[in-house]
Formats: structure tokens, C-alpha cells, sequence
């Protein structure tokens, strides 16, 4: 029997709702096949590098290709905060930074805290300036990404770095040539290291570096202002330090994360969508196991077409670092899975957190288990819309792209997350035949 009186039920029932809050979603009607054309905006995880690296520099750096996405605004303010004049103009796409002779040194944590790629001030500053003083970061909540191998690659070159109060303090009364091997082929360390070695006195080698497209523009980006740098898109990065760097133009990359996206997006539908400004070559692995499931590729002169006419088949795939199958795209290809014809495994190996999202997915009806970093997938010929809530940035994107091979309607929450690395989302994807719609909805407090 219930311990609860009739009168108290009564009273219960009769509470009124409150509105905590009122939060912007996606709300996404399942049954459409993408098809048309779509184009690639410049790479988010370049863009806010290229942004950075003004600061190695005095006068004005101009960038184009920047995507207009929320982590873009956070870069712009960061920058301004430090002293720079930021113009950004998201209908060209252009960006224009004037960094001042003397900037400032301190980047604030209630901006570092929301986007993690805000620390890659720190080797910039501490190159230009001989110090700097950086909030510990945030960002994604996809694990753990400990900042040792920018710690001690700083060291090398010759910086003190301290931790206190939740801030990073850097100190250099010069930074000097070194030999620095990491661990792992870690992007943001790869990045830091690379910016704070081409003002250094000497050589660097950076062995094990990342070999990402986005590290390779900004090489490029480098060379542009007057670095010295060999060894771009291999695991040895040999740079010979300059004096000084001077202002220059660059135009980001194209994005192979949002391009992937689209492609998966398509599989899924099966659809037939042309990508513009996309990059066959920066998603070669990506794009053979979507061939392997069953889609079409044809590359044209600015990008590539993608097809499939068919259910996908299941297709194991396994995350590493650059030339492997990127992490980013790991969310989407799982929810690939989830409607593949057949079992796939997916293997984890770059962000231990990156499987969070599948409690979300499940909510769907998806049939997916994991253990460890090992995720098994049967899939099912369609999924079952239900509210889910985005944890990250790409997860968010997969969730959507679950949303339109499911019955009926997806709600996805708190998508702040996917306006900070795709510009135009819900936009693109409507112009693609996608029935998604942003809406204002009331969180509620019964």
C-alpha cells in the first residue's frame, strides 16, 4: 500500500509546472533523403589556430574560410581581451586581426573554461611576449586531455611553467632550440609547441607531431608570415627559429569533420549529395569504409559527390590518429551503425569519453553495448525519435543525424554544443531535403 495520503497526492498533482529555463533545440522529423549540393565551410579546428597565431606577430593578419560558429566568437573575444582589434565578418567569411606591439599575456578562465582551444594562446604569448598566463582549459567533455606534453615541451624550449589558482603560468627570458618527443601525436601540443618554436633561438624538432591537415595549414599560415619550417604532414617538424614574424593573408582549410558529417548523413539517408570546398584527400579512410558500406565517390574539381542507393552495410572501424579514422567522426559512424545491415564494432583509441553520447542513442531505439573503449553496434532498419540531449559537439551532430533515419520526431537539446563547430547546421541540412527545424522550447520543473 502507498505511504502516500490521498489528500497529499491531491496536492501533488495539482502543483503547478515551473519554467526553468527556455533552451533552443533541434527538432528533427525522420523519413527524408538528403540530396543536392552543400558547401564545406573552412576547418573550425584551423580556423581558431590561424586566429591564435596572430599574436606571434605585430599589424594585421587577415584569414579567410573562418566558419561562423560559436567557438569562432569565443576566439574573437580571447583575442580582444589580449589587445587585438578583431573584425570578423561572417558573410565573407573573412577575419581581421590587428595585434598590438605590446599584448597582453593573461587569457581569463570564464572564456578558456568554455572552448579548450583557447590554450593555444599559451605558446604564442610565451614565445612574443616571455610570458603568459592561461586559464586551465575546458571544452568538450569527451575525457581527459591532460596538457603534460605542452607542459614539458615548454620546458624544453626553455620556459618555467607553473599551475596555481586554476591557471597555467608560463615564463621565458628566451626560448631556445630543442629536441622535444611526445608521447603521443597530440594535435593541441603539436600546435602550442610549433608556435612557441618558431620564435625560439635555434633548431626544434618536434618528433611524433601530429600530422593532421589542420597542423599542416598552419604551417603553412607560418611560412606565410617568414617561419622556418620543414617537415609539414610528417610525424618530424624541424624549425629554425626567426627573430620576427610579419603580418599575412591565409584561407583556412576546408573542413573534413563537417564534410565527413554530410557524407555519413548521406549514407544513412541514402541519399546523393555533392559537397563543395571538401577535401577527398583529407577523408580517404573515412570515405573507403563508406564505400565498403555500400555508398558511391566521385571526385569532382571542387569537392566530391557521394551516393548510396541502398541500406549500408555494418562496417568496423577503428579511431586513430591522423591518417587513421578520425575520433570526431566516431559518433557519426556509430550512428551509421545503428541502421547498418550487420553487427560493427567500433574501436576507440584517441578520447576515452567519446562513447558517452550512446545512453542518448539508445533513447532511439539503437541497439549498441560497450566495453572498454570498444563499442558493439547491431543495426536496425530504422530508429524511434524520443528527446535526446547533445553532450559534445560531434555527438550532437550524430544525434541529428540519427533524428532523420528515425520514425517520427527527435528533439535534440542543448545545441549550443553543435553551434560551435557547425556553421549553418540546420540551414544546410534543410537545403538538403532535411526536415529540422530550431525551436525555442521551456525546460521544465514538475
Amino acid at each position: 500500500m502507498s505511504s502516500v495520503s490521498p489528500g497529499r497526492g491531491r496536492a501533488n498533482s495539482l502543483r503547478p509546472t515551473t519554467i526553468v529555463a527556455i533552451v533552443e533545440s533541434f527538432l528533427v522529423s525522420g523519413g527524408a533523403r538528403l540530396a543536392g549540393e552543400v558547401t564545406v565551410t573552412g576547418a573550425k579546428n584551423s580556423a581558431l589556430k590561424l586566429m591564435a597565431a596572430s599574436l606571434l606577430t605585430t599589424g594585421r593578419t587577415a584569414i579567410s574560410g573562418v566558419p561562423a560558429i560559436l567557438d569562432v566568437r569565443i576566439m574573437e573575444e580571447v583575442l580582444r581581451r589580449l589587445g587585438c582589434a578583431v573584425q570578423y565578418r561572417p558573410e565573407t567569411g573573412v577575419v581581421l586581426i590587428d595585434s598590438p606591439q605590446d599584448p597582453g599575456t593573461a587569457a581569463d578562465y570564464d572564456l578558456v573554461r568554455r572552448m579548450r582551444a583557447s590554450i593555444c594562446v599559451l605558446g604564442p604569448l610565451v614565445a612574443r611576449c616571455g610570458e603568459a598566463r592561461v586559464a586551465l582549459p575546458g571544452g568538450d567533455a569527451i575525457g581527459s586531455r591532460g596538457l603534460d606534453m605542452h607542459i614539458a615541451g615548454l620546458q624544453k624550449l626553455g620556459a618555467t611553467v607553473d599551475s596555481e589558482h586554476g591557471f597555467l603560468l608560463a615564463r621565458a627570458g628566451g626560448l631556445h632550440g630543442a629536441t622535444i618527443w611526445l608521447d603521443f601525436p597530440s594535435v593541441g601540443a603539436t600546435e602550442n609547441l610549433l608556435m612557441a618554436a618558431v620564435l625560439a633561438k635555434g633548431t626544434t624538432v618536434i618528433d611524433n607531431a601530429a600530422r593532421e591537415p589542420e597542423i599542416v595549414d598552419l604551417c603553412e599560415m607560418l611560412l606565410g608570415m617568414g617561419a622556418q619550417i620543414a617537415g609539414a604532414g610528417t610525424s618530424t617538424l624541424v624549425i629554425e627559429g626567426v627573430d620576427t614574424l610579419a603580418p599575412t593573408m591565409h584561407a583556412a582549410v576546408p573542413d573534413r569533420i563537417v564534410a565527413g558529417t554530410y557524407a555519413i548523413g548521406t549514407v544513412m539517408t541514402q541519399g546523393d549529395v555533392r559537397l563543395r570546398n571538401a577535401r577527398m584527400d583529407h577523408l580517404d579512410i573515412a570515405l573507403d569504409k563508406l564505400v565498403t558500406a555500400g555508398a558511391g565517390v566521385e571526385e569532382k574539381p571542387d569537392g566530391f559527390r557521394i551516393w548510396c542507393d541502398a541500406r549500408p552495410r555494418a562496417v568496423d572501424v577503428v579511431t586513430l590518429p591522423y591518417p587513421g579514422f578520425p575520433t570526431d567522426l566516431q559518433p557519426a559512424v556509430i550512428a551509421l551503425a545503428s541502421v547498418s545491415d550487420g553487427v560493427a564494432m567500433i574501436t576507440e583509441n584517441v578520447f576515452e569519453g567519446r562513447f558517452m553520447f550512446i545512453d542518448e542513442l539508445t533513447r532511439l531505439g539503437a541497439d549498441a553495448r560497450t566495453d572498454g573503449h570498444h563499442a558493439v553496434v547491431r543495426g536496425r532498419p530504422r530508429l524511434s525519435g524520443a528527446p535526446v540531449r547533445a553532450t559534445d559537439i560531434r555527438a550532437g551532430a550524430a544525434l541529428v543525424l540519427a533524428g532523420l533515419v528515425a520514425d517520427g520526431v527527435t528533439q535534440v537539446t542543448e545545441v549550443h554544443h553543435i553551434d560551435r563547430g557547425y556553421a549553418g547546421f540546420v540551414e544546410d541540412l534543410r537545403g538538403l531535403g532535411a526536415q529540422i527545424m530550431r525551436e525555442d522550447v521551456p525546460d521544465l520543473l514538475d
